[in-house]
């Protein structure tokens, strides 16, 4: 796994214990605690969701939480932004097609 071992600014990251976590049912393993999205970049994962209309790649963009594409379905909700929610040992993350009616979730912020 391909992890920045040490920020210029930030400084080394505290990394949390090692747990697997599923990607469209395959298993793959994350640190505790980073973003779902650094854990799955790491595992070469680059596309989050797919646009509803012309069903184009969406991966991380502004990093933040403030767009939508990142957002994946996480342990059956929808609409999680994966930059911002932290991994969680045995965490089900599904690619989403399209951002659902429903609000994009804020749970995170």
């Amino acid at each position: 796994m391909n992890r920045i071992n040490e920020h210029p600014i930030l400084g080394e990251p505290e990394k949390g214990q090692l747990v697997s976590f599923y990607m469209d049912g395959k298993p793959m393993e994350g640190y505790a605690g980073e973003p779902i999205a650094v854990a799955l970049k790491a595992a070469g994962v680059m596309t989050h969701r797919y646009t509803q209309k012309n069903h184009e790649p969406r991966g991380i963009f502004c990093a933040i939480g403030r767009c939508t594409d990142c957002v994946m379905i996480v342990d059956g909700v929808p609409n999680i932004r994966t930059c911002i929610t932290p991994l969680v040992s045995g965490m089900q993350i599904q690619t989403q097609d399209g951002v659902t009616a429903l609000e994009v979730s804020d749970e995170t912020l």
